[in-house]
């Protein structure tokens, strides 16, 4: 049973802040048939069409809303209907108001026709248009979700969720077993499914909702909140004169073993210390890859959308593909669409080497990471946390500030791979891993790195700690960026990577 409009504003809103912005409906030509259904909906529903729009609070911020009432013909939409929700976008963008639209609808209407089912671009175009204003746009799928509906404004969320056990698809059980005389699979259509194939963000209950787009709004506002004390001893974030002494003293092969360490913190532990956490799921296409983290945050106060590898979802078996380059790109649009910073935290033993992963096209979507990433009109930062090996770790790297954890370590193969192709053998790795230069202190002298946040002795003999510590850093690192304008954020990365490995332009940064 689908949950009435009523209900969802009920279950969402602050109890009697809903405004109804909704006039009387455009009026078209209708049948006597037509016009006897329109009747019969309005009765049982006490609506006038199958859609609500209007504002109200939530959690005392002003958000704009449009819910379907799938009682109302099965919630369908047709002319009337599409000209309400359009009319309701296009008043929130120009009021700036963040949208929260929660369908459930068979689709179009089919009592109009194709002229019906058209209205889906109109409604489109003005999402898209409230979109690049820079103003959010949530999505709340309500049972059922088909059609032409799911196919246009159901789906151009920045994150979208659904209510548990909700039928979402495309062509509906019923076209489908007249078309071609047997069922739908079985468990396709289902939020639960969608959400594990990466097409949505998360299967919820309308209560659990209303939290996640507090948190999600408080993320997307850009307003850093709280204080901006990020340690009582700032000094303490920062390695001293003594422990880049004993950096420069470790082997390059002990940073990578300690790299290795089954129990050193990852980009989950980062995420246990930050608020507003709202995980995100998944390229919202239909892929989903274990081994990377991707969700909103705020890192003391200050707002960003963070993506990373995850080391607890990496083995020698589960290796990052194409994937999750493809959601490190939606997490690139994501930071770029509500004009937020993005974090970036890199710790991966390499991308995938199968077939799979070069028919899906990993290269590419490596390169086109790096052309995003250059070129990206928001903050960035890179965190270069554990492992950083080949084009899966220099795909996440060009930012504004990169930021490395003592041990962390860069290199285009393991050093195991690279002796194998220098030497024939894997027994010079640690050889290789000095000559390569792959420590952080190597990259810092080299300018790939621009801090070292300490390890005392080792994150994973301080995992807390040492999880505290990096999120004030990139916190620090945040409230800086963010002061300063985008155009000059932009000139001053290009210049930085069209530099690097120019050895006069460090002698003169040295000398400095």
């Amino acid at each position: 049973m689908s949950i009435s409009a009523r209900d969802l504003l009920g279950g969402l809103l602050d109890p009697g802040s809903f405004v109804n912005w909704d006039r009387p409906p455009l009026p078209i030509p209708r049948s006597a048939e037509y016009r006897a259904e329109l009747r019969a909906a309005e009765a049982a529903t006490g609506l006038d069409e199958a859609v609500l729009t209007g504002e109200g609070m939530l959690r005392g911020r002003r958000v704009a809303v449009i819910a379907c009432e799938f009682g109302f013909l099965a919630g369908s939409i047709g002319v009337a209907a599409a000209e309400r929700i359009v009319a309701a976008v296009e008043r929130a963008t120009a009021r700036g108001l963040p949208l929260v639209a929660s369908p459930t609808s068979g689709g179009t209407r089919m009592q109009e026709g194709t002229v019906a089912f058209v209205q889906m671009v109109k409604i489109a175009g003005a999402v898209a248009a409230h979109k690049s204003a820079g103003f959010p746009y949530l999505v709340y799928l309500r049972n059922p979700t088909m059609g032409g509906v799911f196919a246009s404004w159901g789906s151009l969320g920045h994150m979208t969720f659904a209510e548990p056990g909700a039928l979402i698809g495309f062509l509906g059980p019923r076209v489908y077993r007249a078309l071609y005389g047997r069922d739908f699979p079985a468990g396709v259509q289902t939020a639960e499914n969608l959400y594990r194939n990466g097409v949505i963000d998360g299967v919820v209950p309308v209560r659990v909702f209303r939290r996640i787009a507090h948190r999600a709004l408080n993320v997307f506002s850009g307003i850093a909140v709280g204080h901006a004390e990020y340690s009582r001893d700032p000094a303490t974030l920062d390695c001293s004169p003594a422990e880049y002494g004993s950096l420069e003293a470790i082997p390059a092969w002990q940073s990578v073993s300690t790299s290795r360490r089954a129990d050193r913190p990852g980009i989950r532990e980062l995420l246990r210390q930050v608020t507003d956490r709202v995980p995100l799921s998944g390229t919202g296409q239909g892929e989903s890859d274990r081994t990377v983290v991707h969700a909103l945050a705020r890192f003391r106060g200050r707002p960003c959308v963070v993506f990373g590898h995850d080391r607890s979802g990496q083995t020698t078996e589960t290796t990052m593909g194409p994937a999750a380059l493809r959601e490190a790109r939606r997490s690139m649009q994501l930071a770029r669409e509500l004009r937020v910073p993005l974090v970036l935290v890199i710790d991966t033993a390499g991308a995938s080497l199968s077939r799979e992963a070069e028919e899906r096209g990993l290269a590419p979507e490596i390169a086109r990471c790096l052309a995003d990433l250059v070129t990206l009109d928001t903050p960035t930062i890179s965190v270069l946390l554990g492992q950083g090996t080949g084009g899966g770790a220099l795909a996440l790297l060009p930012a504004d500030r990169v930021l490395a954890a003592s041990h962390g370590w860069l290199a285009p193969l393991p050093p195991e791979g690279a002796s194998a192709i220098v030497f024939r053998d894997t027994e010079h790795a640690s050889e290789l891993a000095a000559a390569q230069r792959i420590r952080s202190v190597d990259l810092l002298a080299d300018g790939i790195v621009d801090r070292i946040v300490p390890e005392r002795p080792d994150a994973a003999a301080e995992p807390v700690e040492f999880a505290r510590r990096m999120v004030a850093v990139i916190a620090r690192e945040l409230a800086d960026l963010t002061a300063r304008p985008v155009a000059e954020l932009r000139a001053a990365r290009h210049l930085r990577y069209r530099r690097l490995g120019d050895t006069s332009v460090l002698d003169q940064q040295l000398d400095r």
